[in-house]
């Protein structure tokens, strides 16, 4: 055969994708005047398909050239020399559910080993990144419920409440080990670090209340059957601390500035943006030690800042 004909890449993996923008090619050349709506709908949903059939394609892919080995092993030091072939699992992508074929290695009395999966870093369970940053970023602005349905008008991927509150609390649960872990470069500058604490009230469930205020809870009696009347609040919060610390360069403001008396009202005042800003909290750690952390952080990067200011606001008690 000849060497050039020999290293032209292979497009059959992806015959669909080409397929459905082909399609959607013909469609768009087809239709007449309408309102331009119904062409965006029609894009954003057959897009999506698109996008989804490129990645079936690109796994499809690797599938075919996944190496096949005698025998793997992990920390356990047992190999697996069993192969077998076509072993699937599925995936739910932001654009849709698609299929991962690959290599299954396994052993009596041992769990199987995917190699392709942990080249891929599939999770266990089916949910890709992709839906995790979605649902978890929708999850902090609003309860689960809005979480799921404004997930379900942005993405092809469909996922369940209980799914979803689990893959949160698994995203939320490494947040101290991956601070604990990481390494930042140092920044030689002159200007502010800023610390910033304060405490915020979450309302809790009977069995999430620390002790002292679970025995005050008990002790009260709710007036109304609706609501809750004034000042029966107090006993079902529990405090959460806060820390911020971030890098700022100075912006020094007068009175006049405070009251815009020396500013054009078409003029708005540019205000340095902040950097590496980290803020976190917790309610199962006490006060005492969130700032400890937060100082920790900052004596961290001591050699590196020649201001520090702190802002604190007083915490009350539960």
């Amino acid at each position: 055969m000849n060497e050039s004909y020999a290293n032209i890449p292979n497009f059959s993996f992806f015959s669909c994708a080409q397929r459905q923008l082909d399609a959607m090619i013909s469609k768009l050349e087809s239709i007449g005047v309408q309102e331009h709506g119904v062409t965006e709908e029609y894009i954003r949903g057959s897009g999506a398909e698109l996008m989804r059939l490129l990645l079936q394609g690109h796994l499809d892919k690797l599938a075919h050239d996944e190496n096949r080995f005698a025998s793997v092993s992990n920390a356990d030091d047992l190999p697996r020399n069993h192969v077998r072939q076509g072993t699937t699992r599925t995936l739910v992508s932001l654009f849709g559910p698609v299929t991962v074929t690959r290599l299954g290695y396994s052993q009596r009395h041992a769990s199987s080993l995917f190699p392709l999966d942990a080249q891929l870093n599939l999770h266990v369970d089916q949910y890709s990144d992709g839906v995790r940053r979605r649902i978890v970023g929708d999850v902090i602005d609003r309860s689960y419920d809005r979480a799921i349905e404004h997930h379900k008008e942005n993405c092809s991927g469909l996922i369940g409440k209980r799914q979803a509150i689990k893959l949160t609390e698994q995203v939320a649960s490494d947040f101290v080990g991956f601070y604990e872990r990481r390494t930042v470069s140092d920044e030689q500058t002159g200007d502010l670090l800023i610390l910033s604490f304060d405490g915020k009230g979450v309302v809790m469930r009977p069995d999430g209340l620390r002790e002292c205020t679970q025995k005050s809870a008990k002790k009260s009696k709710k007036k109304l059957q609706t609501r809750l009347s004034p000042g029966e609040k107090k006993d079902r919060k529990r405090m959460a601390q806060v820390a911020a610390i971030y890098t700022v360069h100075p912006n020094p403001r007068t009175a006049e500035s405070i009251m815009n008396l020396d500013q054009q009202e078409n003029v708005v005042k540019f205000r340095p943006p902040i950097r590496n800003k980290r803020v976190f909290a917790s309610l199962e750690r006490t006060p005492e030690q969130v700032i400890t952390e937060a100082f920790d952080e900052g004596f961290y990067y001591e050699h590196c800042y020649k201001n520090i200011v702190v802002s604190a606001q007083r915490v009350l008690p539960e």
